[in-house]
């Protein structure tokens, strides 16, 4: 093994980058498996979303393991189930297996990256806590970034599209796994013990300070489970461009501009950050809807872009902030409190755009909804950070960051 901080840095940061990379892989084969099996969108909404099952058993039921047992013990088992949702979807003969695929990855992604952000934590002097967040982000950011863009491109160019990606990402799976099985993660005393009854763990005098991060959570990964799931069908239908390649280039972009902006706002305090990627977020719904009504490819892409912005910094300073307030013998069980945060968000508006557009028969009107209720709640949490920072760290006994 190897003792190192920086390889287990590597590791960790690995760990996180290929798992969410699984998560957007399929992204651009929708449309493909649509055709091929005959659902709708709402369906296709569905699959995506059934994610959020996976991802919640996860970090209901598991996601006090690391704490218990370690990090690279926590994270060899979900990479193994990575491995079974990617044969899963290699093989599949119809919609229930895509169901199944999404579920089993969505369980493996959150063990694995609750497991994996804290493990980042563990290895930074507490004077350098923000870079955890910042590598672990950053590492989300580039995952997503890759899926999208190896499968639109590969499913375009190449021969057998709803196989070569899959076969591409066991290849990415197994070396990650070999990495993380040769890390040694840093000496801490372990309980062992760990219970499958579900639990939220927010320590009572860090609850409220943690309300303002969980709500930037939520409304981040609304935003980006938008793009995730439906960007590549608002291209197709509204903009009438079928290149699974230029959808999943848009999703590229979102996570490319999204990690580039993670580095160049990386000394800027994890709450200015959480409050300015609300507040940019505002005009990037603005034009998202904007892009729909006038079926605007240089309106999405710019509408992109800044999302790409505003995820980055939402993300990384509301998780910076969590790992402040966390206590050290509850950073597992905090990290994946707010995890469920961003699941939901990633899921739940989503669906929630889907069920409005079969309801009303116009995805003019879901998107416009969808893009007033994320704003109003980003509205909220930016009011929440400004006028509880001082108070709630306080009571928590910690400083502001």
């Amino acid at each position: 093994m190897t003792g190192s901080a920086a390889y287990a840095r590597v590791a960790a940061s690995a760990l996180i980058a290929a798992m969410f990379m699984g998560s957007t892989l399929v992204t651009p084969l929708y449309a493909i498996y649509a055709e091929r099996f005959g659902f709708s969108k709402l369906v296709l909404t569905l699959i995506y979303a059934v994610y959020v099952v996976g991802n919640l058993a996860a970090l209901l039921l598991f996601g006090r393991v690391s704490d218990a047992f370690g990090r690279r013990r926590t994270a060899l088992p979900a990479i193994g189930v990575a491995l079974a949702s990617t044969l899963v979807f290699l093989f599949a003969r119809s919609t229930a297996w895509l169901f199944a695929a999404r579920a089993l990855s969505g369980l493996a992604i959150g063990v694995a990256s609750a497991a994996g952000t804290a493990w980042l934590a563990d290895v930074e002097p507490e004077a350098h806590r923000p870079r955890a967040a910042l590598l672990a982000t950053s590492a989300n950011f580039i995952g997503i970034a890759l899926g999208p863009l190896l499968a639109g491109l590969l499913a375009e160019y190449a021969p057998a599209p709803l196989r070569l990606s899959y076969v591409v990402y066991l290849l990415v799976i197994v070396a990650v796994g070999i990495v993380v099985a040769s890390a040694r993660e840093p000496d801490a005393e372990r309980g062992g013990r760990w219970s499958l009854r579900p639990r939220i763990g927010v320590a009572r005098p860090i609850r409220k300070a943690f309300v303002a991060p969980a709500i930037t959570a939520f409304c981040t990964f609304g935003f980006i489970g938008f793009y995730a799931a439906l960007a590549p069908s608002l291209i197709g239908e509204r903009l009438h461009r079928t290149s699974h390649a230029l959808g999943g280039a848009v999703v590229f972009e979102l996570f490319l501009v999204a990690a580039l902006t993670n580095f160049a706002t990386r000394r800027l305090s994890s709450r200015a950050a959480m409050r300015a990627g609300l507040a940019v977020q505002l005009p990037a719904l603005g034009l998202l809807v904007a892009a729909d009504r006038l079926a605007s490819l240089p309106l999405l892409l710019g509408a992109t872009a800044i999302a790409g912005a505003s995820a980055a910094l939402g993300y990384r300073g509301s998780l910076q902030v969590v790992n402040a307030l966390a206590p050290p013998d509850r950073r597992g069980e905090t990290v994946a409190s707010y995890m469920i945060a961003c699941f939901v968000g990633n899921s739940l508006p989503v669906i929630g755009v889907a069920l409005l557009a079969a309801a009303t028969g116009s995805s003019v009107t879901a998107l416009t909804v969808f893009a007033a209720t994320i704003a109003a709640l980003a509205i909220a949490a930016f009011l929440a950070a400004h006028d509880r920072r001082s108070e709630d760290l306080r009571s928590a006994g910690r400083s502001p960051t």
